[in-house]
């Protein structure tokens, strides 16, 4: 996966499309990123028997498929895709438009 953490990104597709976020998470089994602010929904929850946690409805979010996001190059500010080349034998990303590394 070519995402990280921290990386601003573009949703492309959804019902949150051209919204921008951060990624907090990453889940690279799955195909999937958290982005902060994004894809929210609302949970109902029951009181904990020990009283421990207080029920209600509370906000969470849901990962997003990699293939509805686009990174956000911070040169160009342009949505691209990330590409990887070989630098002195470690691998940088790529900006696909300015070419600027990440």
């Amino acid at each position: 996966m070519k995402l990280r953490i921290g990386d601003e990104v573009l949703v492309t597709a959804g019902k949150d499309k051209g919204k921008r976020g951060k990624i907090e998470r990453v889940f690279p089994v799955e195909s999937k990123v958290l982005v902060a602010g994004v894809n929210m929904f609302k949970k109902h929850v029951r009181d904990n028997s020990d009283r421990t946690k207080t029920g209600g409805i509370i906000t969470i979010t849901k990962p997003l498929p990699v293939g509805s996001i686009a990174y956000v190059c911070k040169k160009c500010t342009q949505p691209t895709r990330i590409g990887v080349k070989n630098v002195n034998g470690k691998k940088v990303r790529f900006c696909r438009k300015c070419e600027e590394d990440l």
